[in-house]
C-alpha cells in the first residue's frame, strides 16, 4: 500500500525548547493512523506542519507525494482537517450550513452529512446556536467528512463530545473509512476510544516517538506485572526489559514487552526476592500510561 503522509527526519523547536527530533513515520493508504501523546509533546504542532501552517526546524513531510510546506491548491482540496474546535456559523440552521459549505467543495456527498445529522434526530432547519456542545460537534464533523476527501485529520474530534456522541461518530467514521478506502490521522485526549478504531500508531514521549505499531500488537505485546518485595525497594534501570516502572511501600508495578519468565529471571539475577508475581491485563489508556507515565 501507498503511502498518504511521510515524514522524516522531522525535527522542530520554538526558539530553544526542542519538541522533538528525528520523527520518523508513514501512513497507510486506507488506515486510520492515531498519534498519542500527553500534553506539549507535540501532537498539534505535527499537525500544523503536516498541513503547512508551520515550517519544520529540519526534515520533511510529505502528503499525497507532495512537500507539506507546498501543496497544490487540488491536493489540499484532498484534504479534511478539523483544527483543535469545532467551528460552524451558528446563526444557520442545519440545512443551510450545508448548503453553504457545499459550494466549496466538488465532490460534497451531503448524504454523508445528512446521515449524521440524521442520528442525532434534530430537524434540518434547527439552529446551530440551539443545538449542544456535542451536537454541534456533530455538525462540524459531518461537514467534513460531506467533503469526501481522501484524508482526514482530525485533532482532537472529541472536544465537547459526551460519551454517546463519541461512539456514534467513531462507529459512522469506521464504516466511511471502511467502505471507501480512506485515511485519517487523528489525535484525542480520550485514549480509551481509540482502541477500537485506530488500526496504527504512534506514541510521542518527550521529544521522541517512544513507540510505533498496530494496536493490537502493542496491546499483545506489552505487559503489566504486579509483585511484592521484602525490605528496602531498590531501583530499577530503563532498559529493554523494563520500559517503566512504579513503586508504592513495598509494592511494584513494571512495565515490559517480555514475557512474565524473562522478567522474573531478569528481577532475580538483580537480587530481587520478589514475591506474588502476576500480570494483569490492560487496555489502551493503562497502556499508554504504563509506556508515557502518570505524570
Amino acid at each position: 500500500m501507498d503511502n498518504v503522509i511521510e515524514c522524516v527526519n522531522l525535527t522542530h523547536c520554538y526558539g530553544k525548547k526542542l519538541i522533538y527530533k528525528d520523527l520518523n513515520f508513514s501512513v497507510q493508504r486506507g488506515k486510520i493512523f492515531g498519534i498519542l501523546g500527553k500534553n506539549g509533546t507535540g501532537k498539534t504542532t505535527t499537525i500544523n506542519i503536516l498541513m503547512g501552517f508551520l515550517r519544520p526546524t529540519s526534515g520533511k513531510c510529505y502528503i499525497l507525494g507532495e512537500e507539506s510546506h507546498n501543496l497544490f491548491p487540488q491536493t489540499r482540496a484532498k484534504i479534511g482537517l478539523l483544527h483543535e474546535s469545532h467551528v460552524c456559523y451558528e446563526f444557520m440552521t442545519v440545512a443551510q450550513v450545508e448548503k453553504f459549505y457545499s459550494r466549496f467543495f466538488l465532490k460534497w456527498k451531503k448524504d454523508l452529512y445528512y446521515g449524521l445529522i440524521d442520528r442525532l434526530g434534530v430537524s434540518y432547519d434547527h439552529k446551530i446556536s440551539h443545538m449542544s456542545c456535542g451536537q454541534r460537534s456533530q455538525v462540524a464533523l459531518g461537514l467534513i467528512m460531506a467533503q469526501n476527501p481522501e484524508l482526514m485529520i482530525l485533532d482532537d474530534y472529541s472536544m465537547g463530545l459526551d460519551a454517546g456522541y463519541r461512539m456514534l461518530f467513531i462507529d459512522y467514521l469506521t464504516d466511511y473509512v471502511r467502505e471507501n478506502n480512506k485515511t485519517v490521522f487523528m489525535t484525542s485526549h480520550i485514549i480509551q476510544d481509540l482502541e477500537q478504531v485506530i488500526d496504527d500508531a504512534i506514541i510521542i514521549g518527550r521529544q521522541k516517538i517512544l513507540l510505533q505499531m498496530p494496536i493490537k500488537e502493542f496491546l499483545s505485546t506489552f505487559h503489566q506485572y504486579h509483585f511484592n518485595v521484602e525490605g528496602r525497594l531498590p531501583d530499577l534501570d530503563f532498559d529493554d526489559t523494563i520500559a517503566n516502572w512504579e513503586s508504592l511501600k513495598n509494592h511494584y508495578t513494571v512495565y515490559s514487552f517480555k514475557a512474565e519468565k524473562d522478567v522474573k529471571t531478569y528481577l532475580e539475577n538483580k537480587g530481587i526476592s520478589i514475591q506474588d508475581f502476576h500480570e494483569i491485563s490492560m487496555n489502551l489508556e493503562h497502556a499508554f500510561i504504563g509506556l508515557t507515565g502518570k505524570y
